[in-house]
């Protein structure tokens, strides 16, 4: 962990603030500001040329900068705006036909996700939830033993957003071979923490974003589509960036992009990648395999720390199935969680799990002992800030 310690100075807000938010919102980097100002120069010096000029190629480069984290061939990952339109565009491809119509999720997958599956059965689909354990977690088998000859397709988690419980993907993938449904993996809380290979997972889509471990910003979600799917499907949510010749405006070309931006569809938000490729570039550099290590020992300790407060977590205490963050459970929660941040303790609240704490590779040993020491003094004396 010394050895990360050195780009500590990259993230500005570390040096006022013990930071432990990363699962919902990436520190910034510095170089940030002036990627941005380049954004903001081009469009005032180049105007429309800057689409020519680089704006156009843009989602592919910062998509690249993506596939070479999670494992995906180049030209292989597609930008959206958020998790949800990227999970909409792969579901775009595949419809239900004759008995294969069941949809399969888990009842811990974020609800913007399960409002979208719900939605299916609108044009068709059976909506099956799979229930958690007491633990919050949703062990692969369970997942697994839901998918039958009736399933088209199957959308879940690799990390439990409440629980930050690590699914095995695997033999939800080879059941869903078995019986050729196809498998829609959302990474959003796995890349940039735990090490990610789509290509040796052979899931047919991977969704996520830049806006939480790869410090990337909002407006910065991510779909790889695997080579067979795009072979073989096409989103019906598409539009004029997925064309061959968009600048043609031919209302009739069936020439969709044979790479990742053939799942695009309208006009993509440029100013998002230029905050995207500072934080891609580090975790690149870093690399998750250390980060991963990083993150493992601050879990522990904080896990440790929880036991030695005499508080409850959800969180997984099998290593191998914990992602990066940790869940304490206290009373009036909610409340604990806003005076932290009031005092730049910076940390959110889970109904149902408590404050969730979520060092990231630029945090510290001695950050989680103060944290840990802040939250109890909090939470044992009810000195909650006004209004919390």
């Amino acid at each position: 962990m010394d050895e990360l310690l050195r780009w500590r100075d990259e993230f500005p807000i570390l040096s006022r603030t013990v930071y432990m938010i990363s699962n919902s919102l990436g520190a910034m980097p510095r170089a940030t500001a002036q990627s941005l100002a380049e954004y903001a120069e081009a469009w005032a010096t180049r105007g429309v040329r800057a689409w020519e000029e680089r704006w156009f190629a843009m989602a592919g480069e910062v998509g690249d900068k993506v596939a070479g984290i999670i494992g995906a061939p180049a030209g292989s990952v597609s930008m959206h705006e958020n998790v949800t339109t990227a999970h909409a565009v792969a579901l775009s491809c595949l419809r239900p036909e004759g008995r294969r119509r069941k949809l399969v999720c888990t009842a811990m997958d974020f609800p913007s996700m399960i409002y979208l599956y719900k939605a299916q059965r609108d044009v068709g689909f059976d909506l099956e939830i799979v229930p958690a354990l007491d633990d919050l977690s949703v062990p692969a088998e369970r997942i697994a033993a839901a998918i039958d000859d009736r399933t088209a397709v199957v959308a879940l988690s690799h990390v439990l957003f409440r629980s930050s419980y690590i699914v095995d993907p695997r033999p939800v993938v080879e059941r869903a071979r078995q019986v050729g449904a196809v498998v829609i993996l959302d990474g959003y809380q796995s890349a940039g923490i735990i090490p990610v290979d789509v290509a040796a997972l052979e899931v047919d889509f991977f969704v996520g974003g830049c806006l939480k471990w790869l410090c990337g910003g909002p407006g910065n979600a991510f779909l790889y589509t695997a080579p067979w799917v795009k072979a073989r499907m096409r989103p019906r949510f598409t539009g004029w960036m997925s064309r061959q010749h968009p600048f043609a405006f031919d209302i009739d070309a069936a020439d969709v992009r044979g790479d990742g931006m053939g799942m695009m569809n309208g006009t993509p938000a440029i100013p998002a990648y230029y905050a995207a490729l500072p934080g891609l570039e580090i975790i690149q550099k870093v690399g998750v395999d250390r980060i991963r290590a990083a993150s493992q020992a601050m879990t522990r300790r904080l896990l440790d720390l929880v036991d030695q407060y005499g508080y409850q977590s959800v969180a997984s205490r099998k290593p191998e199935r914990l992602a990066g963050t940790v869940a304490v459970n206290v009373p009036e929660a909610m409340r604990v969680a806003k005076t932290l941040n009031a005092r730049d303790f910076v940390v959110d609240f889970r109904p149902g799990v408590g404050v969730r704490l979520s060092p990231h590779f630029y945090n510290t040993l001695d950050e989680i002992d103060a944290m840990m020491h802040e939250l109890d003094r909090v939470a044992r004396t009810k000195d909650y800030t006004p209004g919390a």
